[in-house]
């Protein structure tokens, strides 16, 4: 996974207020026992090197294995979470169902965006004054190709339960499914805390993954407006807000939250319950609702909370969270409101030093605990068919974790073994199967990979290193991805199509040789050159960069930057990654039946749950059978 910035947040977009107005309602009927019965348990980002040095702290995946068996699990190229979980869902390769990265650009703007989706306004509207009327529904678009396998399933009357599987928002209309990965908040983007302090050295401005707010109490009283969506039925669609209410003690380190009618005592490191918010559209009409959580960071000398991003609410969902649409009211309604934006984990504060690391762990735990009690609610509501949950703990922990935290990440396995154990317990003749999407490495030095593409000639940088379009051959956009500027695709494109392939592997011989100046290691150990995808030819990368351990693309070059120095240390909190050579981060594959495949790759896992059923793999699903 990917910390998401700003400039790619924008692009996920979301229309709401009239949403669910157009969203057709999808019928359930309740089906009895199905015979056959298969339990897989995707965990992003397990690692089979970390698994394997710590068996005897896992023993209920040790017993899984034992039963079974276990293997390392081929991943994409590149190991990125969408890439490879997009596989997963289709059986496709990535030039098949065109997902190449958390960021994609735009050939024609040459602008960044969310490769997971985004949501398109009404084509029509009727404007009177300061309103604007809907006249069509709104539409989420996904980009990712291809038949999700479970379709196949659910034609074959087979029971499925999808519970936050990646990239399936919004959920595909097939058997039960609760939406995950690429879910919006109800700003429209992947995730943006705000952080309210009253630090007199503070002042308000936004941060990557969030802002920062300067409050002034008066009287030991702070009104925080909590931003909810853009109000879609208003020109210029302005920030909607509701009010926050923060009473402080003058003596003890605990507030007062009023929101609407409900109070709320906090103490000083406590996090409150999510607290419900109506964000008015029109007032005393029309309004949306969203939910978030604060945390009380620090009362005296002076007042800090974060709020966390602006959450649908599952039991009254103002966003397209499942399929069918009663089915997160049903949830909730069992085991109460939980995360619904697709990464929860807020990496973010970490990362711009709102949380201390122990302040992220507490967090991270609330989302995992979500995610258990999403498993329990799955596993007592189980009957038969196909069950598929998520967890996403292992993956964001690993990249604030990984190499200087051992113990903090070995709690997170361990309470994933555990929820493997329960799986296991409940399974009642299921065949079980623990799969991850890929591994992971350290992160400790970070490429610029348009400073080398400069320094080789393959890109022109004015004197403000901007790049210098009309003279540019190449360029390099998100974590792995590199673009040759083809005349008749790129915007200021100037290279012509018989040009490609000769620019392409004299920068594939110079990648392949380039070395750490500082310790004379290999930076890159692949650079596989795509060939052309006419389905696809707007987001396939001319060039998959596959980084060496250690190494990866930096922050700047993800959005397009160009900055100096080319290779310099990482000193982010992000400090695990596994956004390299696809061959050094495979992820892992368990099961309660004999694995006969030697080398199974991720595309490989999507047919044999199909065969396990007695199903036919869709068109272009040619993965090889692993039980």
């Amino acid at each position: 996974m990917i910390s998401a910035n700003p400039r790619v947040r924008r692009t996920v977009g979301i229309t709401l207020g009239i949403l669910l107005l157009f969203t057709p309602a999808c019928s359930r009927g309740k089906q009895g026992p199905y015979p056959k019965k298969v339990i897989v348990l995707g965990v992003d980002g397990m690692d089979p090197v970390f698994v394997e040095q710590h068996w005897s702290e896992l023993p209920n995946l040790d017993r899984l294995r034992r039963q079974g068996g276990f293997r390392r699990l081929g991943t994409t190229t590149p190991p990125q979470s969408p890439v490879a979980w997009a596989t997963f869902i289709t059986g496709l390769a990535p030039s098949a169902h065109g997902l190449f990265d958390f960021v994609h650009r735009d050939p024609a703007t040459l602008e960044p965006f969310s490769s997971m989706g985004e949501t398109e306004p009404p084509r029509h509207t009727l404007s009177f004054g300061s309103w604007v009327i809907p006249l069509s529904k709104p539409r989420i678009r996904t980009f990712r190709r291809g038949r999700a396998f479970w379709e196949i399933l659910v034609g074959r009357s087979i029971p499925v339960a999808i519970v936050r599987m990646p990239t399936n928002y919004r959920p595909i209309p097939a058997g039960e499914a609760l939406a995950g990965m690429g879910t919006p908040d109800l700003q429209g983007t992947l995730g943006t805390f705000s952080f309210y302090t009253a630090n007199p050295g503070e002042t308000s401005r936004p941060v990557a993954g969030g802002r920062l707010v300067k409050i002034t109490p008066v009287e030991n009283r702070a009104v925080l407006q909590i931003e909810g969506p853009p109000n879609s039925l208003r020109k210029g669609q302005p920030t909607t807000t509701a009010d926050l209410i923060v009473d402080s003690d003058p003596d003890e380190a605990v507030v007062r939250l009023r929101l609407g009618d409900s109070l709320t005592i906090l103490k000083q490191g406590e996090w409150s319950p999510w607290l419900v918010a109506e964000f008015p559209l029109v007032r005393h009409l029309v309004n949306v609702r969203g939910m978030f959580r604060v945390y009380l960071k620090q009362v005296h000398p002076w007042l800090e909370l974060y709020v966390s991003p602006t959450n649908a609410d599952p039991r009254s969902p103002e966003l397209p969270l499942s399929a069918p649409a009663d089915y997160s009211r049903d949830v909730a309604a069992a085991i109460g409101p939980f995360y619904t934006q697709g990464i929860a984990e807020d990496t973010a504060a970490l990362r711009e030093g709102v949380f201390s690391l122990s302040e992220f762990l507490e967090q991270s735990k609330l989302v995992l605990d979500d995610e258990r009690r999403l498993l329990r609610y799955s596993l007592d509501h189980y009957r038969g068919g196909l069950l598929f949950v998520y967890f996403s703990a292992i993956d964001q922990n690993s990249h604030m974790l990984w190499g200087r935290h051992e113990e903090e990440l070995s709690r997170v396995y361990r309470e994933i073994d555990d929820a493997v154990g329960e799986t296991m317990e409940k399974a009642n003749g299921a065949d079980v199967i623990v799969m991850s999407d890929h591994g992971f490495t350290s992160f400790d030095r970070a490429v610029n990979l348009n400073a080398w593409l400069a320094r080789e000639g393959f890109l022109i940088r004015t004197a403000s290193l901007d790049i210098d379009w009309p003279h540019t051959q190449a360029y390099a956009m998100g974590l792995n991805g590199l673009y040759v500027n083809l005349a008749g695709r790129e915007k200021n494109g100037f290279v012509q199509a018989s040009s490609r392939q000769m620019i392409l592997e004299k920068i594939r011989e110079g990648l392949l040789a380039l070395r750490d100046p500082w310790n004379g290691h290999a930076v890159v150990e692949s650079a596989s050159i795509e060939p052309p995808d006419r389905a696809n030819a707007a987001t396939t990368p001319d060039m998959i960069v596959g980084y060496a351990p250690r190494y990866r693309g930096s922050w700047e070059t993800a959005l397009g930057g160009a900055p100096e120095p080319m290779i310099y240390d990482n000193i982010d909190a992000w400090i695990g990654d596994h956004c390299i050579n696809a061959a050094d981060v495979p992820g892992v594959l368990f099961a309660n039946r004999n694995i006969t495949a030697e080398n199974p790759v991720i595309r490989d896992l999507t047919v044999s749950i199909l065969r396990l059923f007695g199903a036919s793999p869709g068109p272009g699903m040619d993965g090889k059978e692993v039980f």
